[in-house]
C-alpha cells in the first residue's frame, strides 16, 4: 500500500525527480522547498516518511532532524552533499534514520524508503491513498476521480493539476507552480494550458462549470480547490 511521503529539497529540478520516482512506487508526494515549511506541513499533515536535504534556507535539514525527534518518531531519509564521516554521523545523531550522499541514484533512493517503511510501517498510522476533498476523490495510485460517486474521466494533464490541487485543499497555486507540475504530462505547456485544464475540468466537476464551487480562481494568483 502506498505511504504518504513528504519531500524537503530546494532544489526544484532535484525535487521534481523524487516526486517522479516515489509516486511510480504508488506514494502520494508532497514537496516543500525549505525547512520552516517542511516543519509546519509535518505538523498540519504528518506524513509516513519524510526524506529531507540537508543544505536548505530558512531551516536547514539537521535542525528539523533536531525539532523533529523532541516529540516525534517519524521515519527520515537524509540527502546530503557533506560525504565526511563526522558530518553523516552527526545527521544520524540528531535522528535521521537512513541517508544518500549527492549525487545519488533515484532508483536507490526509492529502494531506502521502501525499506524504511517496511521497517516502520507496522508502527505507522494506516494508509489512504485516496485523497478526498469534499465529494471529491482523486486516487493517485489507480489514476481515478469520482465527483460523488460518478467516474470522471480526465487526461493526463487534468488528471495531474486536480492531483496536486487535492493534495493541498485551500491551499491557492499560481500558473507557473501549476505548469511546473504538468511538464512531462503535456507535449506543449503554457500558462494558457492551466487555464484550459481548469476550464475542462469545471466541465466534468461542477455541478454548474459557470459558477464553481469547487475549482475556484483567486484573481490575480491562481486557482485553489475549495476544502471541502
Amino acid at each position: 500500500m502506498g505511504a504518504y511521503v513528504l519531500v524537503a529539497e530546494d532544489d526544484p529540478k532535484q525535487a521534481e525527480l523524487v516526486r517522479r520516482y516515489l509516486e511510480h512506487e504508488g506514494h502520494a508526494v508532497a514537496v516543500v522547498g525549505d525547512g520552516r515549511a517542511a516543519l509546519e506541513e509535518v505538523r498540519r499533515n504528518p506524513p509516513d516518511l519524510l526524506v529531507l536535504d540537508v543544505m536548505m534556507p530558512r531551516v536547514d535539514g539537521l535542525d528539523v532532524c533536531r525539532v523533529l525527534r523532541r516529540d516525534s518518531d517519524l521515519p527520515v531519509l537524509v540527502l546530503t552533499a557533506r560525504s565526511t564521516e563526522d558530518d553523516l554521523l552527526l545527521g544520524l545523531d540528531l535522528g535521521a534514520d537512513d541517508y544518500l550522499t549527492k549525487p545519488y541514484s533515484p532508483r536507490e533512493l526509492a529502494a531506502r524508503v521502501r525499506t524504511l517503511l517496511r521497517r516502520t510501517r507496522p508502527a505507522a498510522r494506516p494508509v489512504d491513498p485516496i485523497l478526498r476533498v469534499g465529494t471529491l476523490q482523486v486516487d493517485p495510485v489507480r489514476h481515478e476521480v469520482r465527483a460523488g460517486t460518478e467516474p470522471v474521466a480526465c487526461t493526463p494533464g487534468e488528471f495531474q493539476l486536480l492531483r496536486v490541487l487535492a493534495a493541498e485543499p485551500g491551499r491557492v497555486f499560481t500558473r507557473d507552480q501549476l505548469l511546473r507540475h504538468l511538464h512531462g504530462f503535456d507535449s506543449y505547456v503554457t500558462a494558457r494550458t492551466v487555464d484550459v485544464h481548469v476550464m475542462n475540468l469545471r466541465r466534468k466537476i461542477e455541478p454548474d462549470p459557470g459558477h464553481p464551487v469547487r475549482l475556484l480562481t483567486v484573481y490575480g494568483v491562481g486557482y485553489k480547490l475549495a476544502d471541502g
